[in-house]
């Protein structure tokens, strides 16, 4: 399965060093570029691409305002966002894991590491180290404005599905909390996505934010 990525950053510099990166491997392919944002959403529609790299700070429509955009129209709804950022505890990178962007890395990440990134959003897992997530949405989650969940809907979340919940929180994926929890992954994977539905949430990362919001998981434990 080959891979098909839009590259989008001010910087032509830094998108042709992904380029380059990315032609030489085996499994994925380049389809555009974007300067800014608007042309990522551009990008994005034409291409119907499997992963948009998004840089959040470019001029005139940014990175955070085209991730919503494009998690926000039904039509792109297979396309997976990945945010680069230069700061890892950043207000931005949080709007956009609440807006639908599948996680985030930092532009100064190794290539093997962006690389298998790519992958794992391919493959439908959420690419969220637990420790920098807590610490992100811990800056961000306890203020009043921030907190949008509809609480009826956490209510309607099982004892079961609040602790696979928690798991996915913690960065667990299908397999490991099928593990931890002696179930097959058929079954794990089918009550994660029952919580996303209930949830509302678009992907998996999505999930992690609304669980940290609802307070059906503590971004301050552990």
């Amino acid at each position: 399965m080959t891979i098909r990525v839009v590259l989008a950053d001010d910087q032509v510099l830094v998108r042709a060093g992904f380029r380059v990166l990315l032609e030489t491997e085996d499994g994925f392919e380049v389809c555009a570029e974007a300067g800014d944002g608007e042309q990522a959403v551009a990008a994005a529609v034409e291409h119907r691409p499997d992963i948009v790299v998004m840089d959040i700070r470019m001029p005139g429509v940014d990175g955070l305002e085209a991730t919503r955009r494009i998690t926000a129209n039904p039509e792109l709804a297979g396309v997976k966002v990945l945010v680069l950022t230069t700061f890892d505890v950043d207000e931005y990178v949080y709007e956009a894991l609440r807006a639908g962007a599948s996680g985030f890395l930092l532009k100064d990440t190794d290539p093997v590491e962006l690389l298998r990134a790519l992958k794992v959003v391919a493959a439908g897992e959420a690419l969220l180290a637990p420790t920098v997530t807590r610490r992100l949405i811990a800056e961000f989650v306890d203020r009043p404005e921030n907190r949008r969940i509809d609480v009826s809907a956490v209510r309607e979340i099982t004892d079961r599905e609040r602790e696979v919940l928690g798991l996915v929180a913690g960065g667990m994926s299908n397999d490991e909390i099928a593990a931890q929890l002696v179930i097959s992954t058929a079954t794990a994977r089918t009550h994660v996505s029952r919580i996303m539905t209930k949830i509302g949430a678009r992907d998996r990362a999505q999930l992690v934010v609304l669980a940290y919001e609802s307070g059906l998981v503590s971004p301050r434990r552990g």
